[in-house]
């Protein structure tokens, strides 16, 4: 078992996002939220929490690896913490820590995601993990956080 006291295997790299966690096995795997100020990120998460998923960082996520595998943790100034627009900066039960099985990259319109998309990956500290682009704002957003995870093997 990972422990969050392991030394990284590479020194952590700290990303401009959210995380968010689902237990499904007795273990939680991470999405990663990624996507310019203002687009969305925090408010998918709020919704994700809403529906059964944990936090683990909002706005800075710092990502290391152990084992081969990519791990994210809350930047320590702000664990525990979740912006929720209009009504400020609140504490909100977190995660310590949790692997990131996914990222979804948060784009400003409908049309910028591709009706059928060819797999795509991106590789953080050497590590590739899949990405979906998603419309944070469309109803169906959580909906479809819930399949891409689904398609790696996490029932939501």
């Amino acid at each position: 078992m990972i422990r969050p006291e392991s030394l990284p295997e590479v020194l952590p790299e700290v990303l401009h996002g959210g995380l968010i966690a689902h237990r499904h096995a007795g273990f939680w795997r991470g999405v990663l939220i990624e996507g310019p100020s203002g687009a969305g990120k925090s408010d998918l998460a709020l919704r994700a929490l809403d529906a059964g998923f944990r936090l683990v960082a909002d706005d800075r996520v710092v990502a290391f690896t152990s084992g081969g595998r990519l791990w994210g943790k809350a930047h320590e100034t702000l664990a525990g913490l979740l912006e929720i627009r209009g009504l400020g900066v609140t504490p909100t039960p977190a995660l310590a820590f949790c692997e990131i099985a996914l990222l979804i990259r948060c784009v400003a319109t409908p049309e910028a995601v591709e009706r059928l998309p060819d797999p795509q990956s991106a590789t953080i500290l050497g590590v590739s993990i899949p990405v979906f682009d998603l419309w944070p704002r469309e109803p169906a957003a959580l909906a479809k956080v819930g399949r891409m995870l689904q398609s790696l093997g996490v029932p939501s």
